[in-house]
């Protein structure tokens, strides 16, 4: 597969991710990640999906637009690694909220169906 079509292929797996997510509904987002994903941003450090599902259940969070542009992917065998730039916004704690961050996602090819194991995120300097 080219570098173009990995991009392409794995652009599609973080739109539906993106979709997922901005669903706030914790079973449509743990159709894309795997049973022990993480989060890791600059604020809260690391994250387990408990904690993270947790605020959006108790609607502390909730995103209302996201979107990625995948800017490099590198395949490992069963490993990808996925770097883009992505911005959203939602809120937290019922105040509005808005990032544009850089992206890491690690992904694992599960049963022929890529999951994310773990997103990276780092505020883009401005």
């Amino acid at each position: 597969m080219t570098e173009d079509q990995l991009k392409q292929q794995f652009q599609q797996i973080e739109d539906n991710f993106n979709v997922a997510l901005i669903s706030n509904r914790v079973e449509e987002i743990k159709k894309c990640i795997t049973t022990d994903w993480v989060l890791i941003d600059s604020q809260g450090g690391i994250i387990p999906q408990e904690s993270f599902f947790y605020v959006l259940e108790r609607g502390l969070l909730s995103h209302s637009t996201m979107t990625k542009e995948i800017l490099r992917v590198k395949v490992y065998g069963d490993i990808a690694l996925v770097t883009g730039r992505g911005q959203n916004t939602g809120t937290w704690h019922e105040q509005s909220v808005e990032a544009d961050e850089w992206i890491t996602d690690v992904y694992k090819n599960e049963n022929e169906k890529w999951l994310c194991v773990l997103t990276h995120l780092t505020p883009v300097k401005k």
